[in-house]
């Protein structure tokens, strides 16, 4: 890297894509879905990939990398630890914001709802399909709270790992589980040159309806 490279100086022009308003489905659930698919298809790695944002009730954010799970007619399905720092501020405040990131398609999906919490039916039933491996490190980790070491962790491993080792699957923690974000804002951009974006907003009304309005990028 020269010895006079700037961050500032990184640019790249996107002209992979259009979106038009007459394109696009009358649901943006439908059209998240036409997206991922593409997505899908041109081998992205980690489609499902998503950046989950919540925030604490006075204001405070907070935002981690996560895995889209499932998806719905009109929500978006998650699951982790109910204990882990985005567990406590979605009890606390059941709001979020999830961001794809598709760098190959040059694409983003900007979604904001409200979360419930999955019944114990539907994230047993998830957790129990997850590979073994991952149904103990869930029990074995304490997630977000501070361990003395690795080490710990990796006992604890060896400690479930004995216990259920004649087992298929182990119970669901019952600190464990999924979420469903339900939007009532979806954008959909689309790069374009020059900096002069694609994007496409969704909206639901008070009745219930998706509105769809262009913004200017």
């Amino acid at each position: 890297m020269p010895a006079n490279f700037k961050i500032e100086q990184l640019r790249k022009d996107y002209s992979a894509h259009t979106l038009e308003m007459d394109k696009v489905r009358s649901n943006p659930v439908e059209q998240f879905q036409v997206w991922f698919d593409e997505a899908l298809n041109a081998e992205v790695p980690e489609p499902n990939a998503m950046t989950l944002s919540t925030a604490t009730t006075n204001g405070v954010p907070s935002a981690r990398i996560v895995l889209l799970k499932g998806v719905t007619d009109d929500s978006f399905l998650f699951y982790t630890n109910y204990n882990s720092r985005k567990g406590q501020e979605l009890r606390a405040n059941p709001r979020a914001a999830l961001t794809f990131l598709w760098h190959e398609l040059q694409r983003q999906v900007r979604i904001e709802g409200r979360v419930e919490v999955l019944s114990a039916e539907e994230s047993t039933r998830y957790f129990q399909s997850r590979p073994k491996g991952s149904q103990i490190g869930a029990w074995a980790s304490p997630q977000s709270t501070q361990i003395e070491s690795r080490e710990e962790l990796e006992e604890k491993v060896k400690q479930l790992e004995e216990e259920y080792r004649a087992a298929d699957a182990l119970p669901k923690p019952g600190n464990w589980g999924g979420y469903r974000v339900v939007p009532h804002r979806i954008e959909f951009w689309q790069g374009r040159s020059s900096r002069l974006h694609d994007r496409i907003e969704f909206t639901l009304s008070e009745k219930g309806t998706w509105t769809i309005a262009r913004l200017a990028p």
